[in-house]
């Protein structure tokens, strides 16, 4: 892990490159909760991304993983966000890159999409799809879950669900109860088609979290939609078709295309 320093947080990233050469930058951003070995190093992305060729570059969002920690709603909306990972590929000297986002991260990557155009050559937007503009569900009881003095007393399936992974991974539970209540921001629809770059949303069909992907993709100008037969919210990330997929879409979209 590497760390760099923006708006005085800490942040971790890890960047690796391919073991031949130097390959296209691929920028992955994690879901809530998660990290960037939860999301990308265990469910293998790194190895597969790395073994095709690609630069594969990952941070732990803010309140996440191995950065910094906030307890102010106001430092985890989409788009400060999304700053951290414009200064991340500053840091690099990266012009311009792929992005992938998984679930909150799919939503950081669109908000990165429409504030620093120039630096996304394509997205893939994970775990997420018109969910992005209809919203999640209620999520108040996830926070509520993860702050709960006893696991024991939730009643929330969802919320149980979350409070587990949380503890699993030993995060700090009051950041990400923080976290949970700005960074779900809708976008509109027409924020939605103002997305110009070639993008993939893939959402799982047994998914009862992101929402239908081809409703997105039918709002965008230059999305193709794919389903993951067979896999939820948590199981989605991992599946081989979903990364067969996504090498197919950058094998159809290199990085010179957009020089």
């Amino acid at each position: 892990m590497q760390f760099f320093t923006h708006q005085g947080f800490d942040l971790a990233f890890l960047d690796r490159q391919p073991v031949q050469g130097k390959g296209d930058p691929v920028l992955l951003i994690h879901g809530f909760a998660s990290s960037h070995y939860v999301n990308w190093v265990s469910p293998g992305w790194f190895k597969t991304l790395n073994d095709a060729g690609y630069r594969v570059i990952a941070l732990d969002n803010r309140g996440h993983g191995s950065s910094a920690k906030s307890y102010e709603e106001a430092d985890y909306t989409p788009s400060v966000m999304a700053r951290d990972a414009v200064a991340l590929l500053d840091h690099l000297g990266i012009a311009k890159a792929h992005v992938m986002g998984y679930s909150m991260g799919a939503r950081i990557s669109a908000f990165l999409a429409l504030s620093d155009p120039q630096k996304v050559a394509t997205l893939v937007f994970g775990g997420l799809g018109i969910g992005m503009v209809d919203g999640v569900g209620d999520w108040d009881p996830i926070a509520s879950a993860l702050l709960a003095d006893d696991p024991a007393t939730i009643t929330d399936r969802r919320g149980r669900s979350f409070r587990t992974f949380a503890d699993q991974t030993r995060s700090d539970r009051r950041a990400l109860a923080v976290c949970i209540s700005t960074s779900r921001q809708n976008l509109t629809q027409e924020d939605i088609s103002r997305i110009i770059q070639p993008t993939l949303v893939a959402v799982g069909t047994k998914d009862d979290i992101g929402g239908a992907p081809e409703e997105l993709a039918d709002l965008m100008p230059n999305a193709t939609a794919f389903a993951i037969e067979g896999r939820d919210h948590m199981l989605s990330v991992g599946d081989k078709t979903f990364k067969q997929r996504v090498l197919e879409f950058y094998a159809q979209h290199p990085l010179e295309q957009f020089q």
